[in-house]
């Protein structure tokens, strides 16, 4: 295969054949196409885009190129979820628990923090002795028995992907829908499952800027499900704020569990409502959205949500004292409570600025081999909406850094203020389907 030709075809706005791409993800991965070459090839699809036909193609090269997950012993419908990345995402630590306990089963491949986002497997990690690394039979014998399982990804699915994402991240070529849907979607495809929840966010505290582009994205993921006869559906959501008030490990696993005790805040517990009400929709626990959401709610009120959780920390070596009591987790040495220096209405958050503000703090990583503080993080007192009056306090900053003056002025100068009161935005926006005897989208605002 001749490379130079295939960046020239995707120069000049040509379709790349299932062979060519094929090619060029085997040569890759067995490291026969030098990063250079590649790179160009990936500029050439940011500017020039793909089809559908190049997409689905694109994502089949990189399911194959490694290990698919054999999940046809765990017994029943497997769901999987999947966030596109945000600012306080704890979804997976309560939603999880609450479908497992009604019957889902949650077979869960998840990633580590970077950069502003942070990541589910960090989170479990604080807790004590907690394991993201099981074996195939563990991992399905928990499934099974539990419900429910959270491991980290594995290096054996999708090798292309991993080079490929290493090669965008420092090459400007991470903001293509094309790439993005085909990196996702390898991946969940390869965990087996049988249906998929996507939730795509959008926002300044989210890759996709927009509420159209969201759409779009969902929709290309979708439609590559389709191809793979697998259910999948997707939620639009908003990331112009964190969701929940905690953004740090620790802080995030006791929000989650809090939630599960019936004391979440009100936007994540909204999410988690709505993701949980498609996944019983999508494994045919529930008929309607309407019942599925009651089911959801009477898992918190009964406590079998919660006990799913502990059960999940129990048979993955956590120490579940510290689920029981939340006070027994370790606190950062320095905490700052930050106040407002104005009054109003807060009429904007930028949520990505204080991603970027939590990971200086400890609770991030800017690279994938820097350490995590679990401590470190922001705990916010004030969302969009919230009427404020000056001295009241914005956030909490929690972290092992003596000297955070600067982080703390940032930290005030990502609010902004109305005189007016302020509409406070939904969580999740729109619903995002695909109909196989009309061959339509179906997208249903919320």
């Amino acid at each position: 295969m001749n490379m130079v030709e295939l960046i020239e075809k995707k120069k000049n706005k040509q379709a790349l054949t299932k062979e060519e791409i094929d090619q060029w993800i085997d040569d890759y991965c067995h490291d026969l196409i030098p990063d250079y070459q590649v790179s160009s090839l990936l500029m050439a699809i940011v500017l020039n885009g793909m089809n559908d036909e190049e997409i689905f193609n694109l994502t089949d090269a990189m399911l194959h190129s490694g290990k698919i997950l054999d999940l046809s012993k765990i017994i029943g419908v497997k769901c999987d979820k999947h966030s596109t990345g945000g600012v306080g995402d704890k979804t997976s630590l309560a939603l999880c628990p609450m479908v497992a306990s009604l019957g889902v089963k949650v077979a869960k491949m998840s990633g580590r923090g970077l950069g502003f986002t942070g990541g589910t497997i960090d989170k479990l990690e604080s807790i004590p002795g907690m394991r993201v690394v099981l074996t195939p039979e563990q991992f399905i014998n928990n499934v099974n028995e539990i419900g429910m399982a959270i491991i980290g990804q594995s290096d054996e699915l999708v090798v292309a992907d991993k080079k490929l994402y290493a090669l965008r991240d420092v090459t400007g070529t991470v903001d293509s829908i094309p790439l993005i849907a085909s990196s996702i979607m390898s991946k969940k495809l390869a965990a087996g499952s049988d249906c998929i929840l996507l939730d795509v966010k959008y926002g300044n505290g989210a890759f996709m800027h927009t509420k159209e582009a969201a759409i779009r994205l969902a929709e290309t993921m979708v439609r590559i499900g389709e191809r793979f006869d697998k259910d999948v559906r997707a939620e639009i959501t908003s990331m112009n704020q964190p969701l929940g008030y905690a953004i740090g490990n620790i802080l995030e696993v006791k929000e989650a569990v809090n939630t599960l005790r019936g004391n979440g805040p009100k936007d994540f517990v909204d999410l988690c409502l709505s993701s949980g009400a498609t996944m019983l929709l999508q494994a045919r626990i529930s008929k309607t959205r309407e019942e599925a959401i009651e089911k959801l709610k009477e898992t918190i009120a009964n406590g079998k949500a919660l006990a799913t959780f502990r059960q999940f920390v129990i048979a993955q070596g956590g120490d579940v004292s510290y689920i029981d009591d939340l006070d027994k987790f370790p606190q950062a040495m320095y905490i700052h409570e930050v106040k407002s220096l104005k009054s109003g209405y807060i009429s904007h958050i930028d949520t990505m600025g204080l991603g970027m503000i939590s990971m200086q703090l400890g609770a991030g990583r800017e690279k994938k081999s820097d350490l995590i503080d679990p401590t470190a993080g922001i705990v916010l007192s004030k969302k969009l909406g919230d009427k404020v009056a000056k001295g009241d306090v914005l956030l909490t900053i929690y972290t092992e850094h003596p000297n955070t003056s600067e982080l703390i002025s940032e930290s005030l100068n990502a609010f902004d203020f109305s005189n007016d009161e302020v509409t406070v935005p939904k969580v999740v926006e729109a619903l995002v389907s695909y109909d196989r005897n009309t061959k339509e989208f179906i997208i249903t605002e919320e």
